[in-house]
């Protein structure tokens, strides 16, 4: 039989991301955002941030976790009244991740009211769709754009389709509607998101800020359309891009949408920060939507922030369950210690375990890891390997492997990884 092809000389390149979209840099208080900066990281308090303790608590909690930037709500004067608070007991806590306010409806009048607040904050997220309406709309929008001039701060609009401006909307699908051939009434909603975006950019420029200010977003909660906005506004803008599924969801269903949303434009070149936009379960620790956030970055090849665990999904010949634990143990373990480990271990990010349940594919993967084990399944011998760098280093019995692995795991850590 004749091959298809010959599999060294015919056979299609592994698939690579493509090169990062050109966007203008941005800098916000020390984090660089778009450009050739790394893709930034961010989430949003659930706070109410008039409550100083907690939100405080809570953007230190998201800043431990990897948040490089933080967003919290600024909704009426006791809010703004906080942040200046809230900024000050994060620095003396050495907390020195960047605050974005998030203004709705007010926020011309809570920045103006508030100087201390306009100062404290890194950033100002703008809704073009709810920051005036009528003849308000470009006085107000004006007005935050003229206090982050004063101020030097960069701005974020952001368009949500929960809070399309009406107005254009209604004008676009209008003008459809007279077209020979009208276009289905979702392409509508999505030139009205970009337009929104852009024009509210264009007339932030001819307030005189700059394009190195100026961040956009364009959320839906659609994956389907979220991708095709985001790549009409990448195409037809070089404005540095935040990415997020807006309202995404709770659990595995958020998190899975996210990332098939999200990881397709990362694959595309498009994006130079993103959130996952998770509802957290009752009691939920918010922390989870950076750590889903850096993991999508990492699986792709964008960011190393922990070290990866390889570890196999069990079947019948894996009915123990301790593969199952200390592959639990281990990954809590290098994230919890990670801390430390940063300033400790430089480079101990790229590191890879594997945590196998039995001989099929055990010694294979375990090769493939910087340290792996390969732990005994049904019916085989009650030993484990373990391989470092490719080789078979140890093999471990008796009823203390977890243990022993865990402390082999360390030693190779310090010898690999320590200054």
């Amino acid at each position: 039989m004749t091959p298809l092809c010959d599999p060294f000389t015919d056979a299609a390149p592994l698939t690579a991301p493509l090169g990062r979209q050109r966007t203008v840099k941005v800098d916000v208080a020390g984090v660089s955002v778009g450009g050739d900066a790394p893709i930034v990281v961010q989430s949003m308090t659930n706070t109410d941030t008039a409550d100083a303790d907690s939100t405080v608590a809570q953007v230190a909690a998201l800043a431990e976790a990897g948040s490089e930037i933080v967003r919290i709500t600024v909704d009426r004067d006791e809010a703004a009244a906080a942040v200046p608070k809230i900024r000050e007991r994060l620095d003396r806590l050495g907390i020195n991740v960047p605050l974005v306010g998030d203004f709705h409806y007010i926020g011309h009048k809570l920045l103006a009211d508030h100087p201390a607040c306009a100062e404290a904050l890194a950033k100002y997220r703008i809704n073009p769709g709810n920051v005036g309406f009528k003849e308000k709309r470009d006085k107000q929008f004006g007005a935050i754009i003229e206090t982050a001039l004063k101020y030097d701060k960069p701005v974020r609009i952001g368009v949500n389709w929960g809070s399309l401006d009406q107005a254009l909307l209604t004008r676009l699908m209008d003008e459809n509607a007279d077209l020979s051939v009208p276009k289905p009434a979702d392409a509508v909603m999505r030139e009205a998101i970009v337009q929104s975006a852009l024009m509210s950019a264009a007339e932030a420029e001819r307030i005189g800020m700059g394009r190195d200010k100026i961040i956009l977003s364009a959320k839906v909660s659609d994956v389907q359309q979220l991708i095709a906005v985001y790549a009409d506004l990448a195409a037809r803008s070089d404005y540095a891009l935040h990415l997020g599924l807006t309202e995404a969801g709770m659990g595995s269903k958020g998190i899975v949408s996210s990332s098939a949303a999200l990881g397709i434009l990362l694959q595309q070149g498009i994006g130079d920060t993103i959130r996952i936009s998770l509802t957290p379960e009752p009691g939920g620790d918010r922390t989870r939507e950076v750590q889903v956030a850096q993991e999508l970055l990492q699986v792709m090849g964008f960011r190393s922030f922990v070290p990866t665990v390889a570890a196999c999904p069990g079947c019948g010949r894996t009915t123990s369950t301790v593969f199952q634990e200390l592959a639990a143990k281990i990954q809590f373990d290098l994230r919890n210690n990670m801390t430390i480990w940063r300033e400790r271990y430089p480079g101990v990010e790229d590191l890879k375990v594997a945590v196998m349940g039995c001989i099929v594919n055990g010694p294979g993967e375990s090769k493939h890891a910087d340290i792996g084990i390969s732990l005994p399944g049904t019916g085989e011998a009650p030993a484990a390997p373990v391989f470092v760098d490719g080789r078979k280093t140890a093999t471990l019995r008796g009823d203390n492997i977890a243990g022993e692995f865990e402390n082999l795991v360390s030693a190779y850590i310090e010898r690999r990884f320590g200054t």
